[in-house]
């Protein structure tokens, strides 16, 4: 008997935009997204947090962010980059548990019960932010987190680089009783994610649990006019996860579709 292949498909940015918000529900409502996470920060929180309430069978989890948004901590935007970031965290001028911590507190106190965790750009991949996740699942009990590494990642010096990131990220998450997926789907693809590269993600999907990461939305005027680079790619990727085809390939590879909230039982 062949051994069961389950996929979360995750959809970042919810709550960065109205017209990504849309994007989000309607591939759950029309496709195979089953989870999405919550920016505390983002511009469309209020809409997001409606949205989620109104969709119940949507999980639910947070997309912690030290880039792009008003920090929810001190109400000052956070840095536009990642060097920008970095400068901001050895100057002391970025607490980013603190930060974390003000963000989970948000989404809890708007009666969002998240089951899992990542984060914006992966920044987590960090050691100083890998320590402030752990953290955050210890003590605030939101176990699972993303690892995010492509379960057919990158070869040579890139690929060395990424596995030593990836043994500091688990033995932290680890020691703080943090959960991950079996494997993970999605970074090599951001913004390239269209009908065909999802087809031949699941036809390559290993046994276990994967979550496959992706950004659908409307590319309506308000993302347009967004500071983002993932805007027509949205749309692209909203037209793949709603697809027929690509529920017909989950069928015929009998890929179940689940959740971490699934995952969690």
């Amino acid at each position: 008997m062949n051994a069961i292949k389950r996929l979360i498909v995750n959809a970042d940015d919810f709550g960065w935009s109205c017209d990504v918000n849309a994007g989000i529900v309607h591939c759950h409502r029309k496709g195979i997204l089953t989870a999405t996470t919550l920016m505390a920060g983002g511009a469309a929180f209020a809409d997001a947090v409606a949205l989620a309430r109104a969709n119940p069978s949507l999980d639910i989890g947070i997309h912690l962010t030290l880039l792009h948004t008003p920090s929810v901590l001190t109400g000052r935007q956070l840095p536009s980059d990642l060097l920008g970031m970095m400068r901001a965290v050895t100057l002391r001028r970025l607490d980013v548990y603190s930060e974390f911590s003000a963000q989970v507190r948000k989404v809890l106190e708007a009666g969002i019960v998240p089951s899992h965790l990542d984060t914006h750009k992966h920044t987590h991949v960090l050691p100083v932010v890998a320590s402030a996740v752990a953290r955050v699942v210890r003590e605030f009990g939101i176990r699972w987190v993303r690892l995010p590494f492509d379960f057919d990642g990158p070869a040579g010096r890139a690929a060395r680089l990424m596995r030593f990131a990836r043994r500091g990220m688990v033995r932290k998450v680890r020691a703080a009783g943090g959960l991950s997926t079996d494997h993970f789907a999605g970074f090599d693809a951001t913004g390239f994610l269209d009908e065909a590269r999802l087809l031949s993600i699941l036809d390559a999907l290993p046994a276990g649990t994967t979550e496959l990461m992706c950004h659908p939305g409307f590319c309506r005027e308000e993302l347009r006019a967004s500071r983002t680079r993932l805007k027509k790619s949205r749309e692209v990727e909203l037209a793949a996860l709603t697809a027929a085809r690509v529920r017909e390939r989950i069928a015929l590879r009998r890929i179940v579709l689940t959740d971490y909230r699934a995952a969690a039982k």
